[in-house]
């Protein structure tokens, strides 16, 4: 499945027209039919029910169209963020030791860190060798499915 596909797919649902779709992508009907309908042989499902006057989503295609949206989103994010070098770190980092001066340091730079990237938490927290491996079990939180 590729990107352009995609693109062309979710122009089709937005216009609901075979032709209005194609004059939008500046590309032929025949060639925009072409990639839908190999679209469809490659999913293996009908994504459009189509009419002389409309073509609609099929309950497949909605589901498509949900997902395409979601992957050109994340595409454009990605290429923005890689020209913009602009990257938005986010979780938790972690770390226990014994109390020493280092862990002021520490505890400076990563100040610094969150203010740049809020998105980003630390946890910095001090003891003896006990208390920081207690710490550590206390933070592993299994992971639990149900049905």
């Amino acid at each position: 499945m590729e990107l352009r596909t995609l693109s062309y797919f979710l122009a089709v649902a937005r216009e609901q027209n075979m032709t209005e779709a194609a004059n939008v992508l500046h590309v032929t009907q025949p060639t925009l039919s072409r990639q839908i309908a190999d679209l469809e042989d490659e999913l293996g499902k009908k994504l459009f029910t189509r009419t002389s006057r409309s073509t609609v989503l099929t309950e497949d295609g909605m589901h498509l169209h949900q997902r395409a949206e979601e992957i050109l989103a994340l595409v454009n994010q990605t290429e923005d963020e890689m020209k913009n070098d602009t990257i938005d770190l986010a979780g938790c980092i972690r770390i226990g030791a014994g109390e020493t001066h280092a862990m002021h340091i520490l505890a400076d730079l990563f100040a610094e860190l969150h203010s740049r990237y809020p998105r980003l938490t630390v946890e910095l927290f001090t003891g003896n060798a006990d208390t920081v491996e207690d710490e550590q079990q206390s933070a592993i939180k299994p992971f639990v499915t149900s049905r």
